[in-house]
């Protein structure tokens, strides 16, 4: 059986600044693009079968810079539609909302381009991600590039905890993570990897 291989795109302007990036679609930054590139020597221990990333370029220029290739993109890899609160940081939500935290009180309606969403539609959009890929881990590893957020409710999920047990999870940017099984139950099998210095 193989595994789940995680991996959140390299830095951003915004992921630098702490802003909160789910539909804007923001590049890597040339020290987040260093640490994709960094990621092929851990990636190339793998026998990969398959590659998905978010839409976003800046998780497809993440999997091209890391090696992988034949990479498929997946809407249901954008990351978490932050509605009204995209772009803002933690500190300035708070501002208005003392207190408030993602996991817990969820966004608010934005425009158009950001309508918002709530974890459990979230949850959706990674169940039928964990619905479509593994079936394929009996071939080998599958590696899905995609955001901070996303992937940590997609982990509480495959692990059959309740989406918000993903703010259990820290995910720093350009770093690896690894899901698969013991004894024919989920488990993390390595997490937060940062690239091969």
């Amino acid at each position: 059986m193989g595994e789940l291989i995680l991996l959140r795109h390299g830095e951003t302007e915004w992921s630098l600044a702490g802003k909160h990036t789910g539909r804007t679609d923001i590049p890597l930054t040339p020290r987040g693009e260093a640490a994709a590139k960094a990621l092929a020597p851990l990636l190339a221990r793998h026998r990969i079968v398959a590659v998905v990333t978010s839409p976003a370029r800046r998780a497809v220029t993440t999997a091209a810079l890391a090696g992988l290739d034949n990479a498929q993109s997946n809407s249901n890899l954008w990351e978490w539609d932050y509605g009204g609160y995209e772009g803002l940081t933690t500190r300035q939500i708070r501002e208005s909302r003392p207190g408030w935290n993602l996991w817990r009180d969820g966004v608010i309606r934005g425009d158009a381009d950001h309508p918002g969403e709530t974890i459990e539609q979230v949850a959706h959009r990674v169940g039928r991600i964990l619905a479509g890929v593994v079936p394929l881990l009996a071939d080998g590893d599958v590696v899905l590039v995609a955001h901070g957020h996303v992937l940590r409710v997609l982990t509480a999920c495959y692990l059959r905890l309740p989406p918000a047990w993903g703010r259990l999870f820290r995910l720093d940017t350009g770093t690896v993570s690894a899901l698969g099984t013991e004894h024919g139950e989920p488990v993390i099998m390595s997490w937060n990897v940062p690239p091969v210095p």
